[in-house]
Formats: C-alpha cells, structure tokens, sequence
C-alpha cells in the first residue's frame, strides 16, 4: 500500500524524481554489497532539488598536502566514536535542511570533533558562521569550497552553534530540519531549497559570550593524500577528516550496507565527514556521516567502498588541526 501510495505521489509531481522504483529494483538486482530502498529525506523531491543539496563547487583553492608518514599497524577497523566515547559530537548526525551547505556542515563536524578529540573541549563549531560570513568559500547555500572553511577557521575563526532550534552556542543554524512530503513528529515538512542567511557578527540574545570571545580557531589547513594509509594514520591521529565525492541518483536511495556507485544520474559533489573503517564480508569500506538527518541511510551515516576512489571519495580530503580554546 505504501508503495502504491508513494508511486501515485510521484506520477503526480510533474517533475518528481524520488521515490525511482525502477532505480531502487535496479540497484538491488545487479549487486548485493549495498541495499537500495526509499529514504524519506526525498519523497517527492525533483533531481533539481537534489542537486541543490551537493554544494561542493567544482575547482576552488587548493591547499598543501600533509606530508604523512603511514602508521605500521592500521587496524582492520577503527571508528572514531569507540576511540573517543568522552566526545559528544562524533555521535550526532546534523541537517543541512533545504540548503546547499553540506560543504560547510562536513568541515564543522570535523573541527568539533577534533577540538575534543585534542583538547576535550565539547563545543559545536557554527554551521550558520561559516555558511553565512565566509565570503572566499563560496555561496552560502549556493554551495562553497571545503577547502576554503578550513583556511577560514584557520585565518579568521568560527563561532559556536548548534543544530536549528536547539539554542545551542552563539550561533545556532538557521534553517529548519525538515522532511520532504512525510509527515514526521520529528522534523516538519520540507519546503523549496532556502536562500542564504544574512551574515551576521552578533551572537544570539542572552548569549553569555560577545562574538569575538566566542570564536575558535585552528592552526593549520591541509589536504590529505588519497592513499589509504595515510587517511587512515590521519584519523587516527587526529580525528575525522571532511571529504567531498561526486554524488549520482543511486546515493538518495541509500539504506545500508557498503554504498558503490552502480547507476542514475549525475547530481553534483557532496561533502561529508569520515570517521573510521570497517570490512563487511570482505568488501572494506570507510565510516561516513552525512548531513541528511538521521532519518536518512544507516541513522544519518553510511558505509562507502574504501580504496577504490569510487566517486573521487579518496582524492577530496581536507582537515586541520584546532587550536585549544581560551577566554
């Protein structure tokens, strides 16, 4: 009934792109490292609004390379979350809502994690901040370059803020969690794709911090080489990393297992953050949160085939290391 329901749904939107039962078949017939299935985050949303979801713009600036030296014993598996259980924000999985920001969304993942990770500092780096007030990254919710938030942190600093509508820090995000045309008592409705906020360098009223006591800082931007190894001895070292990937139609209808490209359409880059590895019957993958809510693929995360470059997954890494907070 459900799938009755949801094919009258999209035979109904003139431009509908989501739910693609003949993709989802598709996915699941040809392979079986991966399970293809329907993801709520996209009921009844047209391939335009998808691609305005991947808002990692092509080219931008290129920063230096990490020279790393490959640790001897690399586990068969690792995840961030076990090794460091003390920090919050490796266990959530935030949304971007109806905006093009994951580029932004996988670098304040990263240096939350890794402002805990080195100085057991929990704070929520500001997705509004560096979405609205950095100019040399790109459009806003218009996409931006990954590369480009962590030279921002490093040159000029973020502020604090939570998800939408949690109060949390000096700036919290401003556009909602939302769902596409499922109602949920979790998150309301998706609208259109939203315009980018206004940057603004005021914290939230009755923040206890001015704006500029509030920021955070790292030391160093860098991009990591796409071998393995030293991806690996970088998270382990240091924390999750940000990557971004080429994203086709099949990603939507991720569910769960070990996620590589088989079919559908071009959509754009994405970006997101890697957290650890794994191997599921033979096949190694790498541990990645998304910024789609939890109500998307495994929780919010999803497995993606590691060292085979699959979607440039391994040739887009960019991190950088905090500097320990002060008042």
């Amino acid at each position: 009934m459900l799938r009755v329901a949801l094919l009258s749904l999209a035979f109904g939107l003139a431009l509908a792109l989501y739910p693609d039962f003949e993709l989802i078949d598709h996915v699941n017939s040809v392979q079986r490292t991966w399970r293809a299935g329907i993801n709520p985050r996209f009921i009844g949303t047209t391939e335009e609004y998808a691609k305005g979801l991947c808002g990692v713009r092509e080219g931008g600036p290129k920063l230096p390379l990490k020279e790393i030296e490959p640790l001897k014993d690399i586990p068969d598996s690792f995840d961030a979350r076990k090794q460091w259980p003390y920090c919050p924000t490796l266990m959530e999985v935030r949304d971007q809502g109806s905006c093009g920001s994951c580029w932004a969304f996988g670098a304040v993942e990263s240096m939350s994690d890794r402002l805990c990770i080195k100085f057991n500092q929990s704070a929520h780096i500001s997705a509004e901040d560096l979405m609205t007030c950095c100019s040399s990254c790109g459009d806003g919710c218009d996409g931006g370059f990954p590369a480009s938030a962590w030279d921002y942190f490093k040159s000029t600093g973020i502020v604090t803020g939570g998800e939408w509508h949690t109060g949390q820090g000096c700036q919290p995000y401003e556009i909602a969690s939302c769902e596409h045309h499922m109602h949920s008592s979790q998150h309301p409705d998706c609208g259109s794709l939203q315009p980018t906020p206004k940057c603004s360098h005021e914290c939230q009223a009755n923040y206890t911090l001015s704006f500029d006591k509030d920021k955070h800082y790292g030391t160093n931007a860098y991009s990591v080489s796409k071998k393995v190894e030293k991806i690996q001895t970088e998270i382990m070292t240091n924390g999750p990393v940000e990557a971004a990937f080429s994203v086709y139609a099949d990603f939507l209808n991720y569910k769960s297992g070990v996620y590589k490209h088989v079919s559908g359409s071009y959509l754009g880059g994405h970006a997101v953050k890697i957290l650890g590895w794994g191997v599921d019957s033979g096949t190694p993958y790498w541990i990645i949160a998304n910024s789609w809510n939890p109500t998307w693929g495994i929780d919010g995360f999803f497995w993606m085939i590691r060292g085979q470059d699959d979607c440039g997954i391994e040739s887009g890494i960019v991190a950088g290391e905090p500097k320990k907070y002060s008042l």
